[in-house]
Order: C-alpha cells, then sequence, then structure tokens
C-alpha cells in the first residue's frame, strides 16, 4: 500500500489570518495522481478573503495558495501525459463531478459540485490544501502542463489571474485583431488583460481613476491608450469607441459610464465581484445592443490553452517573488494595493522542511 506525502505548508488557524508553519499529509499517490515539488505559488486575493474568513464558509487550519507550480516527482500507474521531471501547474480547481453537462463541455469551472484546491471537501472527505506548502498531489485530469519556455515563477499566476481574463476575451469574441478592448483596473487581473488583449491583436485601452499609471499602462505593459474615469472631458470622448471591455475591479464602482464607452454591440464583461450590488440602468443597455456579462476562470483545457498561448507569445505575469516568512507581509501589503502586480512565494528555496 502507497504510503501518505508527509507535507510542510504555511496555515492560518483562525480568522485573523496569520499565517504560520503547519505538518499536515498528503494522500498518497494513487493510481491516477500526479505528485510534485512545489517551487512557485502566487497570491491571489481570494487567498486573504479566504484565510480571515471574508467569505463565511473558511476551514480552518487553512492553506491557501492556488496558483501553483513545480516539478513532478511520482506519477500513478495510469498517468498518461506526465512523468518525472515534467514542469507542471495547478490553478483553482482540483475536482469535478465529471458527469455533468459543463464538465462534459470542458467547463469544469461551472460544474456545481466543482473542488477547489483549497477549502472545498475532495472525494475523499478531506479538506483540500492549496499551494502554500512543499509537495502537492494532483489527479492528473486537473494538472496543466507548464511549457519549458516560461518561467515557473511568472507563470503561476496565469493559472489564476491568466484564465480569469484569457477565457472571457476569447469566450466574447474580444480576441480579433483589430477590435478595441478596454480594460478597467490595472492590478493583478487587469496588467495580465492588457497583455492577452494585445496578444490577440486588439487596441488596448486601460481605463483608471489613477492618473499616474499612465506611463506604466503604456510603456511598460503596452497599452495603446489611457483613460482617466473620473476626467469627464475624457470619458466624454471616448463614448462609443470601445467593442468590448473587461472590468477588473473588486470594489463598488459606477458601470454606467463604462457601459456608454461601448460601441452598438459592445460587451461589458465583469470578472472581479464587488461585495456590494452595483447600480445598473437598463436604459444604457438597450441604447445600443449592449451586453453585460460575467465569467470566472475557465476550464481545465482551456487553461492547457492559455498556458500553451501564454508561452508562445511571451505572456507572463510581472510579479515580486518573495520568501516563505514573508507571507504575512505580503498580504498586508496587497491589501493596500502595494504590488506590481503579483506576489510569488518562492516555495522551493524558502520554505524548510524543519519549520
Amino acid at each position: 500500500m502507497a504510503t501518505e506525502n508527509k507535507a510542510i505548508g504555511w496555515a492560518a488557524q483562525d480568522k485573523s489570518g496569520v499565517l504560520a508553519p503547519f505538518k499536515f499529509t498528503r494522500r498518497a499517490t494513487g493510481e491516477q495522481d500526479v505528485t510534485f515539488k512545489v517551487l512557485y505559488c502566487g497570491i491571489c486575493h481570494s487567498d486573504l478573503h479566504y484565510i480571515k474568513n471574508e467569505w463565511g464558509h473558511s476551514v480552518y487550519p487553512a492553506i491557501p495558495g492556488h496558483e501553483v507550480a513545480g516539478i513532478v516527482t511520482e506519477v500513478g500507474s495510469k498517468v498518461k501525459n506526465f512523468k518525472v521531471g515534467d514542469k507542471v501547474g495547478v490553478g483553482c480547481m482540483v475536482g469535478s463531478c465529471h458527469s455533468c453537462d459543463n464538465c462534459a463541455e470542458n467547463l469544469e469551472n461551472y460544474c456545481p459540485k466543482s473542488i477547489l484546491t483549497y477549502g472545498s471537501t475532495y472525494y475523499d472527505g478531506t479538506v483540500t490544501y492549496g499551494g502554500y506548502s512543499d509537495i502537492f498531489v494532483v489527479d492528473e485530469h486537473f494538472a496543466i502542463k507548464m511549457p519549458d519556455n516560461i518561467p515557473l515563477d511568472a507563470a503561476a499566476p496565469l493559472l489564476c489571474a491568466g484564465i480569469t481574463v484569457y477565457s472571457p476575451l476569447k469566450y466574447y469574441g474580444l480576441d480579433k485583431p483589430g477590435l478595441h478592448v478596454g480594460v478597467v483596473g490595472l492590478g493583478g487581473l487587469g496588467h495580465v488583460a492588457v497583455k492577452f488583449a494585445k496578444a490577440f491583436g486588439a487596441k488596448v485601452t486601460v481605463i483608471s481613476t489613477t492618473p499616474s499609471k499612465k506611463e506604466e499602462a503604456i510603456k511598460n505593459l503596452g497599452a495603446d491608450s489611457f483613460l482617466v474615469s473620473r476626467d469627464p472631458e475624457q470619458m466624454q470622448a471616448a463614448i462609443g469607441t470601445f467593442d468590448g471591455i473587461i472590468d477588473t475591479v473588486s470594489a463598488f464602482h459606477p458601470i454606467v459610464p463604462i457601459i456608454a464607452l461601448l460601441k452598438t454591440n459592445g460587451k461589458l464583461v465583469m470578472v472581479g465581484a464587488p461585495e456590494k450590488p452595483l447600480e445598473l440602468l437598463t436604459f444604457p443597455l438597450l441604447m445600443g445592443r449592449k451586453l453585460i456579462g460575467g465569467s470566472m476562470i475557465g476550464g481545465i483545457k482551456e487553461t492547457q490553452e492559455m498556458i500553451d498561448f501564454a508561452a508562445k507569445h511571451g505572456v507572463t505575469a510581472d510579479i515580486e517573488v518573495i520568501p516563505m516568512d514573508y507571507v504575512n507581509t505580503a498580504m498586508e501589503r496587497m491589501l493596500k494595493s502595494d504590488v506590481r502586480y503579483r506576489f510569488v512565494i518562492d516555495i522551493g528555496n524558502t520554505l524548510k522542511a524543519d519549520a
């Protein structure tokens, strides 16, 4: 009988959200499992919400992390697509029912029984633990093959932030060259949305409340233009000029002025999740047959497609690599938006096995 995998991670024990070393076990490598040494794990805003129980369903001890990348150390006897030594990633999901319509359409992210990478109940009844840990065991179906020509540290955030913006760009038809695509908010999601939209050949405008981000958006991220949403003259001049807009902002903000920026048949896609309801008048939608849609990550097939596209086009996240013991400070900084644009924990070099 295969033995369980001893692991060490950093866990929160209560809603204070303070992370500290925590020893635990991962399941033994099953016949369809891929076990890997975690080298990097990105820090997503969801991690912070979860360790502080801000959504009300956290289970402690809580080990967050769903932007996980590493090197395969063991594979089960029925694993077909991975071998020891391969680069591998895990995003937001580690399981689904495999029998519903969504699963049949490669949309495991919309499966009613999808199992999240942390804080969900796995098939065997155990609680899932995320990537702030030294090893990871995952069903092969939910493992992403990381191309050799993409750096694991800068690619890890793509497994959440990347697919979150890639999927709606594709689904809503905003992946065609020559379209004018707007990106609201220039944070962890927004900066990657700019890069993917540019890689698709779009003209990209960043829409932000912060004028000081203009140089960063255009010079460093490659946006074509910058629109200050608090400037009435700029907003008036841009009315009816966008084919589509990806809104990445998770704070309450007015969306009617953003709808006005859309051309006839334009689409506003929400990927941020503000805690309070947004104000929506229907008349601006009627005047131009406009749509508001939503999107949440992507299925496994599309996530693999996204990573392969990113490797081909040189799309990576802009990251600040940190040691494991800096994670609590990083959470405080992320809360203040003091990061450009994603923290990534150097698990492989800084998570000590004797912690």
